[in-house]
């Protein structure tokens, strides 16, 4: 391994910062001003700090389109750690995401989103619009048709097939809704720059499709973007996009982290559901199933090394596994990363390069991109026939991922 680059030769190749706080979305901010004055701030959004939640992206989303100056506090899952006391006081019940405007500590989705449209005006229709109305009943159908699949056994091959052809009856009105869009979208609205972006008809669906588009591909070998062209169309417009971007999660990350939010997921053992979910497993990705987008690989590889080398002592102090061949080990796959040199590493250091890989999580850590090409890079240098077996991820709660452990705070 000597040729295997040093933290400081590593360093050489960073890239600056992004703008946190004028420039694109992304998951580290804590203060989000689109041109504005701070003092022009009066909205806290109140958020999972690992970027999980469905219900916190939607009020993401709808702000980051909107442009609405707000500033972001960053708050504990019960399923991955202890919820922070000080929010308990402002919050009792924990629930995620809450809104503070002027003072008024608002809960669920919905009646944050009405409360946003009376202060700063509509994103696309109102969501009390008949249209938004009718929207949000097929979401909540789609919804639980996926629930029904995904997180309930089935006894026999009649009682899948039943699941399955349910939710592909549900999913079907949304791709029905979808191919009678000029614009792709459901609910299109005009920025500010005289550019079509979606409304909040098209942010209702988002986090929920984005999950279904993961954790059917994982457990069911089912993919949602073969099978039906106009919410292909869809997520791949959305892509384009960088305020959805930077609240993106990727297929590694949602497909393990839904079964202790969801209360379990179920896998159709089949020979598709085999392949796609080793592929995630792997960290191979699935390309554009997952991310339908030509992009620039080389800065989103500069990315991720951007931040590893911002979180690299803790990201090493909290791997339980030989600590001094994950150091190299890490740098052996970031030189690969960057320079395409391999240099592989023992088959004892795989235990500690799975615990990474699986950990990854986005867009808590980096882009999907960055996160392809970073765990790409950890399978190059080790054998992944054999992380399966070295490292498992837990199914009923993500403790694994506590916060405490890597000394995350709201500069992460």
């Amino acid at each position: 391994m000597n040729k295997v680059l040093s933290w400081a030769d590593l360093s050489k190749f960073e890239i600056d910062d992004i703008d946190r706080v004028n420039g694109i979305n992304n998951s580290y901010s804590n203060l989000r001003l689109f041109g504005h004055s701070e003092k022009e701030v009066d909205l806290t959004l109140f958020r999972d700090r690992h970027s999980w939640c469905p219900y916190c992206q939607k009020i993401w989303l709808w702000l980051e389109f909107k442009r609405i100056p707000y500033k972001v506090k960053k708050i504990n899952m019960y399923c991955y750690g202890q919820k922070e006391k000080w929010y308990l006081n402002k919050v009792s019940s924990g629930k995620l995401p809450a809104i503070d405007l002027n003072g008024e500590i608002i809960t669920e989705s919905d009646n944050i989103i009405s409360l946003l449209e009376n202060e700063y005006g509509t994103l696309g229709s109102s969501l009390l619009s008949n249209d938004i109305r009718e929207a949000r009943i097929l979401e909540r159908e789609i919804f639980r048709s996926w629930c029904n699949w995904l997180c309930r056994k089935s006894f026999s091959y009649l009682d899948e097939s039943f699941s399955k052809n349910k939710f592909k009856e549900s999913i079907q009105k949304f791709e029905k809704i979808l191919s009678s869009s000029k614009t792709g979208f459901i609910d299109s609205q005009i920025n500010d720059s005289d550019k079509i972006e979606p409304g909040t008809g098209d942010i209702i669906f988002i986090p929920y499709i984005e999950r279904m588009n993961a954790s059917l591909s994982y457990y069911k070998g089912f993919n949602l973007r073969n099978n039906y062209p106009h919410i292909d169309r869809w997520l791949s417009l959305l892509e384009n996009l960088s305020p959805y971007r930077g609240t993106q999660g990727d297929f590694h990350t949602h497909s393990h982290d839904l079964p202790p939010q969801m209360g379990g997921c179920f896998k159709d053992v089949n020979d598709q559901q085999i392949l796609l979910s080793n592929l995630i497993d792997v960290g191979e990705g699935l390309g554009k199933s997952e991310f339908n987008q030509a992009v620039d690989l080389d800065y989103y590889a500069k990315f991720a090394l951007k931040r590893v080398l911002k979180h690299k002592d803790n990201i090493i102090n909290a791997n339980p596994y030989e600590k001094d061949l994950f150091d190299q080990s890490l740098r052996s796959a970031l030189t690969y990363m960057i320079t395409s040199e391999i240099n592989k590493v023992p088959d004892k250091a795989v235990m500690s390069i799975n615990y990474l890989k699986n950990r990854i999580s986005v867009p808590r850590d980096m882009p999907v991109i960055s996160a392809r090409l970073l765990r790409q890079s950890l399978n190059k240098i080790g054998s992944p026939n054999v992380n399966s077996k070295t490292d498992k991820i837990p199914v009923t709660h993500r403790y694994d991922q506590d916060p405490s452990k890597f000394k995350l705070n709201q500069r992460s």
